[in-house]
């Protein structure tokens, strides 16, 4: 195939490119070539990819027509590679921020979050808002008062996830939960109650996690059939622990898209995790489930894993928060191993104070591990405390979205700058669209090489029709293609720190599209629709490429009401000045918020 191979772009010096607002600099669009397959289509596609001779054909002009060769794989580029976002730090002393010790316990960490929000006794439900989602601390305080025990709010909560279940609804949150164990933990968090002798307060506070993470006793599928079955779950993924001791009910493995392969959440094995605020449509992937349970109500905090923007897009999608640490904030220890350097656990909640919460019980540095990174900083949450932040703006960029989402974002800007005088900051960030498939590449070629062993063994028809088209693309990349995208992280990791000397954080929408229809004839197969995914994960790659922490922050709706988020990008290990800067926003916004059509009031009266 050499006599086809494209020209490579010949890419500037780093210090050649204007990141200024009038930058001469050109920004591409997703030029997608694929059609949306599904069904019969995708099966009859799938076969003859799988076929040697032909696939060979298929997935070149795949990887050619959709400017892989030219972009990534033939690009002309003077940079080194960087395999690992990992960034220096220094350890300095910030204003309105609480540092925490090293060592500390979770529950330790937790209690100082605590005390980085408004008063305990402060009424967060005001009667003036149109909707209020329950908080930790409103669990907290109804089993301090007797109100309701763990164990009432447990058997509400199942009941709750068989309704949702059942014929009719299909909203698909959970692969599995025991409704046994459910009620185990709840009973001894409500004997601890009894006795006064809570851990902390997350104790008896229900929380899911994404089938990624290991948690006892439950499997590890990532969504497939059969990921279990060669890797088993032995023990608590580090984050789970923390949460565990610190005595939070987890409640079972959310849906997702297999393997993580996918942007829409829809799983042809255990069906779509369907979006609260519109059931006939996506809640996004890959952490779908950990959203929708969170919109839904049935949990206040869930837990996601962000590779390519798997907890932050269906957060957006879903109108929750959706906060993803710096990369190795979090120890990964007991998450499946699908994306090495660009795959990150995140947290997805209903309120930024319960992220806050939740960020501190799992963040830190496993204590086997000498110190490499900045002790955690915790915010204090107090309107009061916003100082004068920065943003810088890509515009071209920033409005490579529907009309609904400019506009709503544009509105959210403007709030910031009038309620607490923020500057915006018109910048140009730099082939996009380039680092988007590099990070394709990446994230491809790391998921290929983690499970490449097993299917050599199982073969790729244990997957379903969708993730076999992606098995196969992620199998062709070859080395000169992975070099080449670690090459271009690197120069756009230039890019980024030099916007970075410029502004406190990059802002965008979080997804160029709201939530689509779950079409029929995806259920069996799953669906291939890169048109839409491109939509999807256009904001989010920085993040995961780069190592950046990032949070999105619901800010309004569509003209159908479904829900559209900002994101704020911010400096490597900045999570306590994002989290504040995310509180600021959901403040000028949070008046607004519309009930979804699935919602569970678990704390209400029966």
């Amino acid at each position: 195939m050499g006599i086809l191979r494209d020209d490579g772009v010949v890419y500037k010096a780093v210090n050649k490119v204007d990141l200024g607002p009038n930058s001469g600099e050109v920004y591409l669009h997703a030029d997608v070539k694929a059609p949306r397959m599904a069904g019969l289509f995708a099966k009859v596609f799938v076969w003859f990819l799988e076929m040697k001779l032909i696939g060979n054909i298929l997935l070149y002009f795949l990887k050619k027509n959709n400017r892989i060769q030219s972009l990534v794989s033939y690009g002309v580029l003077e940079e080194s590679p960087l395999y690992v976002p990992l960034h220096t730090y220094e350890d300095v002393e910030e204003e309105e921020v609480k540092c925490l010790d090293r060592g500390m316990s979770p529950a330790e960490q937790v209690q100082h979050a605590m005390d980085c929000l408004q008063s305990s006794d402060t009424v967060l439900h005001d009667s003036s808002f149109s909707f209020c989602r329950w908080t930790i601390l409103d669990y907290s305080r109804a089993y301090a008062k007797r109100q309701i025990t763990p164990l009432v709010v447990a058997e509400r909560l199942i009941s709750a996830v068989v309704q949702s279940s059942s014929p009719g609804m299909d909203m698909s949150f959970f692969i599995r939960y025991d409704a046994q164990d459910i009620l185990r933990q709840a009973a001894e968090s409500t004997l601890r109650h009894e006795r006064g002798e809570s851990i902390s307060v997350l104790d008896g506070v229900p929380i899911a996690v994404k089938d990624e993470i290991d948690c006892m006793p439950h499997p590890t599928t990532g969504g497939s059939k059969w990921l279990h079955k060669v890797r088993p779950c032995k023990e608590d993924a580090c984050c789970v622990k923390r949460l565990r001791s610190c005595g939070a009910i987890l409640v079972g493995k959310t849906n997702m898209h297999e393997l993580g392969a996918g942007t829409s959440g829809i799983n042809p094995h255990y069906g779509s995790a369907r979006n609260p605020y519109d059931p006939r449509r996506i809640s996004g992937g890959s952490s779908s489930g950990s959203a929708a349970v969170v919109c839904a109500g049935l949990c206040p905090v869930a837990l996601g894993v962000d590779g390519g923007g798997s907890v932050r897009m269906p957060a957006a999608l879903c109108g929750v928060i959706g906060l993803k640490p710096s990369f190795g904030r979090i120890p990964h220890s007991g998450v499946l191993p699908l994306n090495w350097t660009v795959g990150m656990v995140g947290i997805l909640a209903g309120t930024v104070e319960d992220s806050l919460i939740v960020y501190a019980a799992i963040s830190g540095q496993a204590e086997s591990h000498q110190p490499t990174m900045p002790r955690v900083h915790l915010p204090m949450l107090k309107p009061s405390n916003m100082s004068r932040i920065t943003l810088a703006k890509s515009n071209e960029w920033f409005n490579d979205c529907s009309d609904d989402i400019r506009a709503c974002c544009l509105h959210a800007l403007a709030s910031l700058h009038k309620s607490y005088g923020w500057e915006t900051y018109e910048v140009t960030l730099p082939d996009i669209e380039v680092m988007r498939l590099a990070h394709y590449v990446t994230i491809g070629s790391e998921c290929s090489a983690s499970i490449a062993h097993h299917l050599e063994k199982m073969g790729k028809s244990v997957s379903g029709w969708d993730v076999r088209v992606a098995l196969s693309i992620y199998g062709s990349f070859d080395s000169r293609d992975y070099l080449n995208a670690q090459r271009i992280r690197n120069r756009q990791m230039k890019f980024y720190e030099t916007i970075f000397r410029l502004a406190d954080v990059i802002v965008s929408p979080m997804v160029g599209v709201t939530a689509y229809e779950i079409k029929e004839d995806a259920q069996e197969t799953g669906e291939l629709d890169y048109v839409n995914g491109a939509a999807l994960v256009r904001y989010s790659i920085a993040g995961n490429f780069l190592g950046f922490p990032a949070v999105t922050v619901p800010v309004g709706y569509d003209r159908l009401g479904l829900p559209i988020g900002i994101q704020f990008i911010g400096k490597p290990w900045s999570e306590a000045k994002l989290i504040q800067i995310a509180y600021a926003m959901e403040a000028l916004c949070k008046a607004e918020y519309k009930k979804p059509k699935v919602f569970y009031d678990l704390l209400g009266e029966s």
